[in-house]
């Protein structure tokens, strides 16, 4: 019988939006974890810190060294307990991640369960498995992001007043609605590189009055241009067509299955279902992005304001001190608690009835689980098998996240 309760390495990817050594927390957290071998080169760019048993980059026993994945296969029962293993399987249903962003991600949607199941059976080497995406992003401090559709009568202003955009249009004096948007995406997708960047240069000469509530748009239009191309559809599409919102730490976002989204910069926690399929179509190179028929009938529009988006947190039963709160996502893969403790403060997380993954962004404290005392501090990860109560202790201010299932 495997330990309840054991603490994990993990370990990051490289892709060319992260942050730059030291200044990429992904890499600072994962760099924390004692023992591991893992140094930040200050050369390369880290973007994301897993911690789940996705085989890609599997967390492993730190212990043993063995992957999340064989330990969980080895023990279901008594990991993820038979509730969690009747609705999700014998895996860990969620994935946690740290982001570190330090330019636009490439815009993309994450496919619905039945589109992830036709392409994973078609291309399973790039579509690696048959499961939808859903996710939450929670800032863990200044965050920008372009997450779903605005409300359509804040597009039509667009249109209305800005005449390089009524190229895009499938006819004259249209009214944008949910079908006219999804033309308006694909015409947007298709154009030439040419006509991507004279609309670009054409609305960069539009008064900023014109542009109403909406004249950030200006700001933001060279910053993208500068980050991939004025070629780049990607541009229009952000900014024309979706929310852009700007968090601070603790706020979160929600975004579904086949709802558009393009993290800008920021450092942030990632949880979602377990899955890394992703059709792209924007702030990338052209021989990067997916199928633009699949892409835009695929797209979802909901989310459609930027209130949809955002996620709230609520107080939970989880917590018997009541330092916990919960981001709860209309889904039912996980929720996410975040326990905050003051110098000396003490908190206990009742038992839950699946498997959790937790992690420290800061502080230091001791844990106790499973009858053990565990070194807790900022940058270390532990598995939580179900049914074990997790109680802190604050040495520092500390700040951990708890992502669950039952």
């Amino acid at each position: 019988m495997v330990a309840s309760v054991f603490q994990l390495q993990c370990s990051c990817n490289n892709y060319p939006w992260g942050k730059k050594g030291k200044q990429s927390l992904a890499a600072t957290l994962c760099a924390k974890t004692p023992n591991t071998g893992f140094e930040v080169d200050e050369s390369k760019e880290y973007a994301e810190m897993w911690m789940g048993d996705y085989p890609v980059l599997p967390a492993k026993s730190l212990k043993s060294g063995e992957e999340l994945h064989q330990i969980v296969d080895e023990n279901k029962e008594q990991l993820l307990g038979k509730t969690c293993i009747e609705k999700f399987g014998g895996v860990v249903p969620f994935l946690p991640k740290i982001l570190s962003i330090s330019k636009a991600l490439p815009l993309q949607i994450h496919p619905n369960k039945e589109l992830s199941a036709k392409l994973h059976a078609k291309d399973p080497e790039k579509f690696t498995d048959p499961n939808h995406k859903p996710e939450i992003a929670i800032a863990l401090g200044p965050f920008e992001v372009f997450a779903g559709f605005k409300d359509n009568k804040d597009i039509q202003a667009l249109f209305s007043a800005l005449p390089p955009l009524e190229r895009y249009l499938p006819r004259k004096d249209v009214n944008i609605d949910n079908e006219v948007l999804k033309q308006v995406c694909y015409k947007i997708l298709t154009a030439s590189d040419q006509e991507i960047a004279t609309t670009q240069k054409e609305l960069a000469e539009v008064p900023k009055e014109k542009y109403g509530k909406q004249a950030y748009i200006l700001d933001l239009l060279p910053r993208l241009q500068e980050q991939y191309s004025i070629q780049d559809p990607g541009n229009l599409i952000a900014l024309v067509t979706m929310n852009f919102l700007t968090l601070s730490a603790g706020d979160a976002i929600y975004v579904p299955a086949d709802a558009p989204h393009a993290y800008l910069s920021g450092d942030i926690v990632e949880c979602m279902a377990r899955s890394n399929n992703v059709l792209n179509t924007g702030f990338c190179p052209r021989a990067d992005r997916d199928s633009l028929e699949l892409f835009t009938s695929a797209l979802t529009f909901s989310p459609h304001n930027a209130e949809e988006v955002k996620l709230e947190t609520s107080k939970t039963e989880k917590s018997i001190k009541g330092k916990t709160s919960e981001y709860a996502p209309p889904m039912s893969e996980f929720n996410m608690l975040r326990t905050r403790l003051e110098e000396g403060e003490k908190e206990t997380i009742k038992a839950i009835g699946g498997p959790s993954v937790l992690f420290a962004t800061s502080g230091s404290g001791k844990m106790m689980a499973d009858g053990q005392t565990y070194e807790i501090q900022e940058g270390y990860i532990f598995f939580v098998g179900q049914g074990v109560e997790v109680s802190y202790e604050a040495s520092t201010g500390l700040d951990v996240y708890q992502a669950y299932a039952e």
